[in-house]
């Protein structure tokens, strides 16, 4: 964690903290209304935004890097260590959920791959990544102003070099990032004028994307192209 900034887990116990968790996976519940049948994996501290899902998904799995320190997890299947390998088979989980981890990695290409890897052909991922030109990406006393924030062409870039496809986009946090009573309790409000009002300060990005397998085949198509340039040449 950058010196000065809220760790994740301290963050979400306090109550700006569990109305951010709200507001946020109100956005993605839209996104994902049913996770019946579904293998789900929550990357990055995604571990609040796991739990609604607990019962309703086939199986709940979280992987948090070891750059954060977890001190408790309340659910069954969570792994911690590199994120330049997940302990996961290929292919394995439908839907992956990155909360705080896209702009916390240390690599974020090599970490990508690995997303890509242990996501399903027809799976689905979204990422919540905090938006530069908001006050949430420089207010320290959250974890949204730990790593690099990204605006969306940034995060649209990045998902197709990482051979996913950008599908969805929404937003959350129009309210400031502070502690104040009354205006936690109306961040209802703060969300729906914001919406409206100031629709590219939003705290956060949130980004539903499908895996890509036809880039794969780009390379091959690339070869076969420049040998069959060579042998004309000769």
């Amino acid at each position: 964690m950058q010196p000065g900034s809220k760790d994740p887990q301290s963050f979400y116990e306090e109550p700006i903290g569990q109305v951010t968790r709200r507001t946020i996976f109100r956005r993605i519940r839209l996104m994902w209304p049913d996770v019946r049948g579904q293998r789900l994996l929550g990357y990055g501290y995604a571990l609040p935004y796991l739990r609604p899902f607990v019962g309703e998904a086939e199986r709940v799995a979280a992987f948090v890097p070891s750059q954060y320190e977890l001190e408790t997890a309340d659910l069954r299947f969570v792994a911690q260590g590199d994120e330049e390998y997940l302990p996961f088979v290929d292919s394995l989980f439908d839907r992956i959920l990155v909360v705080h981890g896209l702009e916390c990695a240390d690599s974020t290409r090599p970490m990508m791959r690995q997303i890509w890897r242990v996501l399903a052909p027809e799976g689905r991922l979204i990422c919540v990544v905090p938006n530069r030109a908001s006050l949430w990406s420089q207010v320290e006393r959250t974890p949204f102003a730990t790593g690099r924030p990204f605006s969306r062409s940034q995060i649209e870039r990045l998902m197709r070099e990482s051979l996913f496809v950008p599908e969805r986009w929404d937003s959350a946090l129009f309210f400031p990032p502070v502690r104040s009573r009354r205006l936690v309790r109306s961040g209802t409000a703060w969300e729906r004028f914001g919406r409206r009002l100031w629709p590219r300060l939003a705290g956060v990005h949130i980004l539903e994307a499908s895996k890509s397998l036809y880039a794969l085949a780009q390379p091959e198509k690339v070869r076969a192209r420049k040998q069959m340039l060579a042998r004309a040449a000769h």
